[in-house]
């Protein structure tokens, strides 16, 4: 059977709406706040603003099926969607596509009641609310959710909340929050000890310690260390079933690892061609950047990256599309490209020399940025781990790493 690499149509008629609206619309507005130092209610403004230009020409909640406002595009589709987005600072908040709501709304949507879509999702699809996913804790490794130790216990009616975390992205300012706490601490498998709830905010014993300042900077409502304290929720705030707050947890961050993914290529795009753009330009000893080996060598580097990383995400979303088995391909997904990212912006600011370090220019903050890459949703070394064990089993099994690697050829 061919292997057909051309888009649909139809998907490829998506992907060139959305780039072109983020060239005609929000790159503009970034560049102008960016040059003005704009603070944070400006951007704000910005993005209300780019919203209803995106809803108009229909290109709201690409991630959502159209009864609930979106355009129903599958995880490949999405894939292009979230690169042509990447390659801008607030492009996903203008297509109502930001991390943690769109995971949020994946979530809701796969695993809430009818009553929960109702009163969670159909807000957050219609932009009108903002949201949270708290699971890290400041007391454990955040990269084993069967040592987390905030306690649910169930108190007649209700579930009684009790813990500290933090890294809770979005929690100023939301109106609720998705939050994983242990409901079973002797459960076997230990992956079973931990439910969801949703909590809303503000609510009696639910706290903001303090913004968690992070190198990264950014929108949206930072990463707050929060406490709970006795906080109550009723039986039906509980999300998914008792004991499938990892599961559910693991359902999420694959779509959302792969979102990730595609944003970092399209700013990955953007430090190439700002690398390539100084070197054909910049004339040093003899001849041009673009003309000296070395320069030319982490253009192709660069490129390489960028291939193999797509190549890569389109595969696990493939997978993901096909309800195929997906995490091996996504966990070595999110290592390169995270990596990639991180490699070659360093070059575009080593091949822009002093300027590169300035705030003249945008690397700096994707550098900052980038650095965050390497520990969003699982860091490599969690994914490595996994990553081989997956090929040890697969070899003790079937005598071959195939599987492991793509199963492809």
């Amino acid at each position: 059977m061919p292997i057909d690499f051309q888009l649909p149509p139809d998907v490829e008629e998506i992907r060139q709406r959305v780039r072109t609206f983020m060239d005609t619309h929000v790159r503009p507005m970034e560049d102008e706040l960016g040059e003005g130092e704009a603070d944070r209610g400006a951007w704000i403004s910005a993005i209300i603003e780019l919203r209803g230009k995106a809803r108009a020409e229909g290109l709201w909640n690409p991630h959502l099926p159209p009864e609930w406002g979106g355009m129903g595009l599958g995880p490949v589709a999405m894939a292009f969607v979230s690169a042509e987005a990447g390659r801008t600072g607030i492009g996903a908040y203008v297509i109502n596509a930001q991390a943690p709501d769109e995971g949020n709304m994946h979530t809701l949507y796969h695993w809430g009641t009818d009553e929960q879509k109702e009163k969670y999702l159909r807000p957050l699809a219609e932009g009108m609310a903002r949201s949270f996913f708290s699971m890290t804790e400041p007391e454990v490794a955040g990269s084993d959710p069967t040592l987390i130790q905030t306690k649910a216990v169930l108190d007649g009616d209700e579930w009684v909340i009790n813990g500290h975390k933090w890294f809770a992205s979005g929690a100023r300012g939301a109106q609720f929050g998705i939050i994983i706490a242990c409901t079973d601490e002797d459960a076997d498998p230990p992956q079973a000890r931990n439910s969801a709830f949703i909590v809303d905010t503000p609510t009696e014993g639910f706290e903001i310690v303090r913004d968690v300042k992070t190198m990264a900077g950014g929108l949206g409502g930072g990463h707050p260390e929060i406490r709970l304290t006795n906080v109550r929720v009723g039986r039906d705030k509980m999300l998914g079933g008792r004991g499938e707050g990892h599961r559910l947890g693991q359902y999420r961050l694959g779509p959302a690892r792969l979102a990730h993914c595609m944003r970092w290529i399209g700013q990955a795009e953007i430090a190439l061609e700002m690398l390539v753009d100084r070197a054909i330009k910049r004339y040093s000893h003899g001849s041009y950047l673009a003309e000296k080996q070395a320069i030319q060598w982490m253009m192709s580097e660069s490129a390489m990256e960028i291939y193999t990383g797509k190549l890569m995400v389109l595969h696990a979303a493939y997978k993901i599309e096909n309800k195929m088995e997906f995490r091996q391909e996504v966990s070595m997904a999110k290592v390169h490209v995270a990596n990639a990212l991180w490699k070659i912006i360093d070059r575009a600011i080593q091949v822009h020399g002093a300027l590169g370090i300035s705030t003249d220019t945008p690397l700096e903050r994707m550098m900052r940025g980038a650095r965050y890459a390497r520990l969003a949703d699982g860091a490599d070394e969690v994914h490595m781990q996994t990553i081989a064990r997956n090929v040890i089993s697969t070899y003790k099994e079937h005598n071959s790493t195939r599987l492991a690697t793509g199963d492809l050829l």
